[in-house]
């Protein structure tokens, strides 16, 4: 009877890591002010492989793209990218003022309480695809600026 039992547990425990996905952690999104098109999303991402983000989306954005920001000669520049890099098990942080998704083209203004879907298109060396689905808080204004706001 132990024998089938700790048979079973380990059976359930690689099927786990088998079918290990995309954890997405302390999501949330900028409020924004009426009239502001563009916002970010922030996050931490852990792949349980490596992989990358090849595409992002929402429904409350015309446009969803990944960004960086970094600082050149002491100007903040920010740029769209390609695909976002998820080393194996390692927390990517997406957070203001660095790495973030970008909602622009905003069909609505986004407000402290609501909730923002978003999905993520994370693809593996061996081109499998998982989509993320990831459920992001707005919160105000006041959140964690990090120097930018997108008007």
């Amino acid at each position: 009877m132990k024998k089938s039992l700790v048979l079973a547990s380990v059976l359930s425990l690689s099927c786990g890591f088998a079918s290990a996905q995309v954890v997405v952690k302390d999501a949330w999104v900028r409020a924004t002010v009426a009239q502001q098109k563009a916002t970010g999303a922030f996050m931490q991402i852990t792949a349980p492989r490596a992989g990358r983000v090849v595409a992002a989306k929402s429904p409350v954005a015309g446009v969803t793209e990944l960004h960086e920001m970094s600082m050149e000669n002491n100007v903040m520049r920010m740029r769209a990218l390609p695909v976002l890099d998820l080393p194996a098990g390692k927390a990517v942080e997406l957070k203001p003022g660095g790495l973030h998704v970008m909602l622009m083209d905003l069909k609505a203004p986004v407000a402290e309480g609501q909730t923002v879907p978003l999905s993520l298109t994370v693809e593996y060396a061996d081109k499998s695809r998982e989509t993320v689905e990831v459920k992001a808080s707005v919160r105000g204004l006041g959140a964690a600026t990090g120097g930018h706001d997108h008007h």
